[in-house]
């Protein structure tokens, strides 16, 4: 494997929590070309076996310590018995002009694409840092079990978990999102975002819009549904996240999907924190079907 020769990781950080470890590692990243940080969370029952692993995408701005600081989310990987992974948004310390100007772009911004325009390509794959090296440096490194893999997000992070989802059919046996981008083509947010990554072609945007490759998608199903979850109270809801789009997109090939309108709830962690557990639980069922 090409990217086993990367895998080399170092221990940053490490926690105890609900009786598992949660744990910050830095490693060289031959996609990003740059040094790249993940947490994971290792549940107790890893101490002993091989245990299904889920990925989790983060939004705008957001590092690998948001969600696992901000979520709860080690208690029910621990009660379930899964790993958690949660990278990075976006390479760090490259030093491009113009990648720490504005939040929605650049630092903290990866969009889980890869860029295609000049001044980006080198070091903003993050679509195959999440698809393909991250997950061979955590087999190499881990007591995964490989082929049990599920993968979840929030905002940004929920359109990035949706299309690695949709254009990997059988990599992962279940995905689900929190107030994720569903349409980003559609939203002022994804328009700038691919503008600048991708350039002009909007049908290069289109493979990596999940309403578009929902449309599209002819892969097996997965092993329950797509769970989505949305505050009604989402500042966002309107004009970038289009939820309805993307279920219509499912509905018009069969995929199975729940939306879920919670009301009152905003766009922030208090929201996520709210409904992590249902996630977690869901994909965990989905991986006891799946064997």
């Amino acid at each position: 494997n090409h990217f086993l020769k990367m895998a080399e990781v170092k221990l940053d950080s490490y926690s105890k929590s609900f009786g598992g470890f949660q744990k910050i590692y830095e490693h060289k990243s031959d996609v990003t070309k740059c040094s790249m940080k993940f947490a994971i969370y290792l549940p107790p029952q890893a101490e002993h076996s091989k245990v299904p692993v889920l990925y989790w995408l983060s939004g705008l701005t957001c590092n690998e310590q948001n969600f696992i600081v901000k979520s709860g989310a080690q208690r029910y990987a621990a009660e379930h018995g899964v790993i958690i992974v949660a990278p990075d948004t976006s390479p760090r310390g490259c030093k491009i002009d113009g990648d720490n100007e504005s939040y929605d772009f650049g630092v903290g911004a990866g969009f889980y694409v890869d860029a295609t325009e000049e001044k980006w390509k080198t070091n903003y794959n993050m679509y195959s840092y999440v698809t393909k090296e991250l997950p061979a440096v955590v087999n190499a490194n881990f007591p995964v079990l490989s082929d049990q893999q599920g993968i979840f997000g929030h905002s940004m992070g929920g359109h990035g978990a949706l299309i690695c989802a949709l254009k990997n059919p059988g990599m992962y046996k279940s995905v689900s999102a929190l107030a994720p981008i569903c349409n980003p083509i559609n939203a002022p947010l994804g328009q700038k975002a691919f503008t600048g990554y991708l350039g002009p072609d909007k049908e290069l945007w289109k493979r990596y819009d999940a309403t578009e490759l929902a449309k599209s998608y002819s892969g097996p199903m997965f092993s329950n549904y797509i769970l989505i979850d949305q505050g009604k109270d989402d500042e966002f809801l309107a004009t970038q996240l289009l939820p309805d789009n993307f279920i219509q997109g499912c509905q018009s090939r069969k995929i199975p999907v729940v939306l879920r309108m919670h009301e009152g709830y905003d766009h922030g962690y208090f929201f996520v924190s709210s409904f992590i557990g249902d996630h977690i639980k869901m994909h965990a069922e989905a991986f006891k079907q799946s064997k």
